[in-house]
């Protein structure tokens, strides 16, 4: 019998909630098959096994709370399948009782419902987790684009100009969510996102019951609304409780860690972002981001790390050391960009920003987003940010004071880009507006600081030309 302890799959993890198993005790798994899905307090990890054997024995039950170095499955590389007993083990108990499902996951902020991460859908029989069905091709676009162009490399100079020009269109239709086009005019007609929506087909694909499914989720939770204070009024349902736990607990302690510890300053600029909304329709219109989404987003992240450049003291941490307080100034940036998932606020981070083009920057946030959708954002992605930006906008908010996120210094709110009225050459104009917010750690960060790197991000903003400079 060999027992298979928790590991540390983060810096300084100390414990993780069990959130589901994918094996059960007498199933047969291989090397390196994943055996069980984790939750730790930065993302959701799948642990393959490091052995191959008969599972005898689960540790605890989905949604338990497991220390890192205890126990976490017993396997028996012999290949006995274990004996039954009277008393099951905490996993085959929970079998037989009241159903408990996997999480949904959830969009960036603002961009689509997300379920309440307290509510679990009831749970099912599982197939075996080689033929679990995806989200998404397991296959990257870039990965094959990039495998197509070596070869036709060697075809020579012509076939590779071709193979290079075609490269975004093929990218764009291999990262597309497998759908068929019935299925997507449904999801158009209902105002869903179908990119939102996870996909249950034998090969990923998005289904019409999918988009039926996510649709009765949102009628649902419209439905429950009126109905929800009156529920209030029943003795045993006037309050609802929810272990903090994952996410939620990590969240709720570096939160009061940062706001208790580092001295928050706020500042808020108004930006006249026509000029931003321009350059971004010139480049949705580009053949050279063709298939890559978008947004004014892309325009502000560019900003942020252009601007940092020029106020460094901006991405930097402060650090206490045995022999007094260090600042320790950063010479690049991993952008972090929150996100709020079913799960709680999670800030991955793009790592090394500073070194990718406006396109690639794109093709960044593009892929961030898509795994904080799927749930699936890494510890790694999680580890080391240097500077955050929040988007509140999308949720049509116009600005907000940040909490610095725990290890920074500074944090950038964007508020929602709206038509108003603006003074133009002595005239009332319409212009796209947005106000941006900014919270800075007043150790590091003095408020001249601050307010000159704001004042950058913003010239950015009224005017993006000046990137090319």
């Amino acid at each position: 019998m060999t027992v298979f302890n928790l590991p540390d799959v983060g810096e300084g993890l100390t414990e993780a909630d069990i959130a589901s198993w994918k094996v059960a005790v007498g199933d047969t798994v291989e090397v390196n098959q994943v055996f069980v899905e984790i939750e730790t307090a930065k993302s959701l990890v799948e642990l393959p096994s490091p052995f191959a054997g008969v599972v005898t024995a689960l540790h605890a039950a989905e949604g338990e709370t497991v220390l890192v170095d205890n126990p976490l499955i017993t396997i028996d590389q012999e290949g006995n399948k274990p004996a039954p007993t009277g008393t099951p083990e905490p996993a085959e108990a929970l079998a037989t009782a009241a159903p408990v499902a996997s999480e949904e996951p959830g969009p960036l902020v603002g961009s689509g419902p997300t379920a309440d991460s307290s509510v679990r859908r009831a749970r099912t029989n599982r197939p075996a987790p080689s033929a679990a069905p995806t989200a998404r091709p397991a296959v990257r676009a870039s990965a094959i684009a990039d495998t197509i162009s070596r070869r036709a490399a060697s075809l020579g100079s012509a076939v590779t100009r071709e193979v290079d020009r075609a490269k975004p269109a093929m990218a764009s239709f291999m990262d597309r969510v497998l759908a068929k086009p019935p299925v997507r005019r449904l999801a158009k007609d209902l105002g869903i996102d179908i990119n939102d929506v996870v996909g249950t087909g034998t090969q990923g694909e998005i289904t019409r019951e999918d988009v039926n499914s996510y649709q009765a989720q949102r009628e649902a939770e419209h439905a429950a609304a009126p109905t929800y204070w009156a529920h209030g009024q029943l003795a045993d349902a006037r309050v609802d409780r929810t272990a903090v736990r994952g996410v939620r607990k990590a969240t709720a302690k570096a939160m009061v860690d940062s706001a208790f510890s580092a001295p928050h300053v706020s500042i808020f600029v108004d930006v006249d972002a026509s000029r931003t909304m321009e350059y971004v329709a010139r480049l949705k219109k580009s053949r050279d981001f063709e298939g890559i989404k978008v947004s004014p987003l892309l325009v502000l992240a560019r900003a942020v790390i252009w601007a940092a450049a020029r106020n460094p003291s901006v991405n930097a941490s402060w650090v206490e050391t045995p022999d007094g307080a260090e600042i320790h100034q950063k010479r690049f940036m991993n952008l972090g960009i929150a996100a709020a998932t079913p799960r709680g606020l999670l800030v991955p981070n793009i790592k090394d920003a500073q070194n990718l083009n406006m396109k690639e920057l794109a093709i960044a946030l593009n892929e961030l987003a898509s795994t904080a959708r799927a749930g699936k954002t890494s510890p790694e992605d999680m580890r080391g940010g240097t500077l955050s930006i929040t988007n509140i906008g999308v949720l049509g908010i116009d600005t907000g004071t940040p909490i610095i996120n725990p290890g920074e210094v500074a944090i950038v709110a964007f508020g929602t880009i709206r038509q108003k009225p603006w003074v133009v050459d002595g005239e009332v104009v319409p212009r796209w507006i947005t106000t941006l917010g900014g919270s800075f750690d007043h150790r590091v960060v003095d408020g001249d600081l601050s307010a000159r790197f704001m004042a950058d991000v913003a010239s950015i903003l009224q005017e993006p030309a000046m990137l090319l400079d």
